[in-house]
């Protein structure tokens, strides 16, 4: 009797154990000093987002913090999903100012493929901003604000940055892409293949110039567009992609031939369907040459004489 005992009382305790928290299923009604947040995770193939109602009676915005990251970092058993930051990822704490959690990782979070970041970005996003008195959070990865492919911090993001025009948060989409970069001589372009994922809401044709911007992968390839310069607006119309750049698109100073950062643009976005030309603009004006050599008032056609390594 005295074991079958011990063993209804470590029983008991383990049941306790249990209810009080975890980042599992909860059915039961909240109890009193209790809150609920949403905990979002990967479906079990990495497409999207799941959430999960966590419960807890930790009040402080930083402790509250790092008890639901602790949560992305553990899927809850009763669940088929995967936890958004990898296992090798670390978290170094969180500090709140004004209305901003600022989430500290290392630089391994920086080198995460681009497609679970972005989910990855989005479940924090969506989990943090339930706090009350947190908007908004911003990412620092190796002690650096998070950057874009394009070299530019990603800055402070809302729930709504995930929401805004699309049903849900789950709104990206894959697109593969052939850029065109030059090499150590700079005088003719080669392309290079690359996988994208990006919302919903960015069109296409912005992403290739964002992608030339961020420079060519693997080091086998020269960047063909300073990564400084600004694109202010993209448009397509009747086949014709629209680009405005800032003033420095004038100036490239990168040792290539004049004609290499136009046509690097020309044959990336022309091999899209949707575009068979491309007219560019410095701050809104077509009145302006290239390096004071290539008029910008031409609209530019894809020119194959450009390519390196193909038959003409």
């Amino acid at each position: 009797m005295k074991g079958i005992g011990r063993w209804t009382l470590l029983i008991a305790a383990l049941v306790l154990v249990m209810g009080l928290g975890g980042c599992g299923k909860q059915e039961e009604p909240l109890e009193d000093g209790e809150a609920s947040y949403q905990v979002y995770y990967l479906n079990s193939s990495m497409t999207r987002l799941v959430e999960q109602e966590y419960r807890t009676r930790e009040t402080d915005p930083e402790g509250l913090a790092e008890e639901l990251i602790a949560c992305l970092r553990s899927a809850p058993p009763d669940l088929d999903v995967q936890v958004v930051l990898p296992e090798k990822v670390m978290f170094q704490g969180a500090h709140k100012e004004d209305v901003v959690l600022y989430l500290n990782f290392d630089a391994n979070y920086a080198s995460m493929e681009a497609s679970r970041e972005i989910l990855c970005r989005a479940a924090l996003t969506k989990t943090l901003t339930q706090i009350g008195g947190v908007e908004y959070i911003s990412i620092y990865s190796g002690g650096q604000p998070l950057l874009n492919r394009s070299g530019m911090p990603v800055g402070v993001l809302s729930a709504a940055d995930f929401v805004d025009g699309i049903s849900d948060i789950n709104a990206y989409e894959r697109a593969e892409l052939t850029l065109y970069f030059t090499d150590g001589e700079g005088q003719l372009l080669y392309p290079e293949s690359r996988s994208v994922v990006h919302s919903v809401n960015t069109s296409v044709e912005r992403v290739i110039v964002e992608e030339l911007l961020a420079g060519p992968e693997g080091g086998r390839l020269a960047p063909t567009l300073e990564s400084g310069v600004k694109l202010l607006n993209v448009s397509v119309n009747e086949n014709v992609c629209y680009l405005n750049f800032d003033g420095r698109f004038l100036k490239n100073s990168l040792e290539v031939a004049d004609y290499i950062p136009i046509y690097s643009l020309v044959n990336s976005l022309t091999t899209l369907p949707s575009v068979n030309r491309v007219q560019i603009t410095v701050d809104g004006s077509q009145d302006v040459s290239f390096r004071d050599k290539i008029p910008l008032s031409t609209v530019f056609e894809r020119n194959l004489d450009y390519i390196g390594g193909q038959d003409h």
